[in-house]
């Protein structure tokens, strides 16, 4: 029998400062017990959803905590405040038996991972987010141009599933007969209650747009989560053994906001609704893990919006390249060269560009020698030169934003 969970009580004064942004090795966050206490940052990219004033029940610091990267704002006491503190490590336990602050957390960083997912999308893409079914017909399109004959005859069943008086129904239809000789592999609907599901390399998980009432858990495998849009495919993440992913088209019962590919064979199991509010009852862990990934993803999205803020596309991808190695921990000082998981063409997407665009700068970021492309995985040969580089684009932009601002308007 585990011992009782041993919560702290913290009194801070008004005016005190509680986190601070930027500061590392964050190892608690903190529920209000009473007070009022202010969430400030020092860049404010996009206006947050939720407010900057919190009360008793709110939290905040969790995305650092449970996520072990530095804090991503500051907190700032407004009145005399009590805080509960909690441990990371004493976050199952916090859980356990208390499924209403378990949900809480889940649906607050659900919502927030959505509404900043949304905030990027239109300041890389240059457009809104597609969480409309319709939207799945985009993608059988976009498929069928590159002869994925598999995953076009996919999206298009889906879409005159979804969307069965959909203006390009008899398009859809007419799309699958002529493509149907074609089609290899055919997915199949897994079976009700099937939790344990297999999929092929390139096989679709799941649509950008699709309904789902599902998450899914890695068990063997990688899946990269994309977006397609404007006739290109955006790699946002690749996925491996352990992660969860799809939570959010779940929890809030709304369109899936990116498609899930097979990045190579893999294992997923399937979690439906009722399987989920049962698992918040009995094993904590699970959802421990879960607040732990909702964390890191929410800490690297931020960091994706302060990346849009370079104005040089070949300061952005630095920066992408030094936000990468963050969120995989990698010790530049104890490494000497790595192998990131992607290639060129997706690191110029992962930062906004064309793909004219991405292989001019492309070809620019290769003029340095200590990068090489290997087996179409970038590769470089001395870590250092990644912060070094990072380090100088943005002293620029220092230099001209401080240029600019000295300039006598004419």
């Amino acid at each position: 029998m585990s011992a009782p969970l041993q919560l702290t009580f913290i009194n801070f004064a008004a005016n005190s400062y509680i986190i601070v942004e930027g500061k590392r090795n964050a190892d608690k966050f903190f529920i209000i017990r009473a007070g009022k206490v202010r969430l400030s940052k020092a860049v404010q990219i996009v206006a947050e959803e939720q407010s900057d004033i919190l009360g008793p029940g709110d939290f905040f610091g969790v995305v650092s905590t449970m996520s072990g990267h530095s804090h991503i704002e500051t907190a700032q006491a407004l009145t005399d405040v009590t805080l509960i503190s909690v441990q990371k490590e004493q976050f199952s336990q916090l859980i356990q038996g208390n499924a209403p602050v378990a949900m809480k957390i889940i649906m607050q960083f659900s919502k927030r991972m959505r509404y900043l997912d949304e905030a990027l999308t239109r300041l890389t893409l240059k457009n809104n987010a597609a969480e409309d079914p319709s939207h799945i017909f985009n993608v059988g399109e976009f498929y069928v141009k590159r002869s994925q004959y598999d995953q076009a005859f996919y999206a298009y069943q889906k879409y005159v599933k979804c969307c069965p008086n959909g203006e390009n129904k008899e398009t859809a239809i007419e799309r699958m007969k002529k493509i149907a000789p074609y089609v290899k592999n055919l997915q199949q609907a897994p079976k009700p209650g099937e939790m344990n599901r297999s999929f092929k390399k390139d096989h679709i998980v799941f649509c950008e747009g699709e309904p789902g009432d599902e998450l899914f858990i890695i068990q063997k495998g990688s899946v990269k989560i994309i977006k397609i849009t404007d006739n290109n495919e955006i790699l946002l993440a690749v996925l491996k053994t352990g992660d969860i992913f799809g939570e959010m088209a779940l929890l809030e019962s709304k369109p899936r906001a990116a498609g899930a590919v097979a990045y190579e064979d893999c294992q997923l199991m399937a979690v439906n609704r009722e399987n989920f509010q049962q698992m918040i009852k009995t094993q904590p862990q699970l959802i421990a893990r879960l607040t732990t990934l909702l964390s890191e993803r929410i800490w690297l999205i931020y960091k994706q919006l302060a990346n849009t803020q370079i104005n040089d596309p070949l300061g952005r991808m630095f920066d992408m390249l030094q936000i990468q190695l963050d969120k995989k921990r990698v010790d530049i000082n104890n490494v000497t060269n790595y192998s990131f998981d992607f290639g060129l063409k997706e690191l110029g997407s992962m930062v906004g560009l064309s793909q004219g665009d991405a292989a001019i700068y492309g070809k620019k970021l290769m003029e340095n020698h200590a990068f090489q492309v290997v087996n179409e995985k970038l590769f470089i040969k001395d870590l250092q030169e990644i912060p070094k580089q990072n380090s100088y684009f943005r002293k620029m932009q220092q230099l001209e934003k401080a240029r600019m601002e000295k300039k006598p308007i004419a």
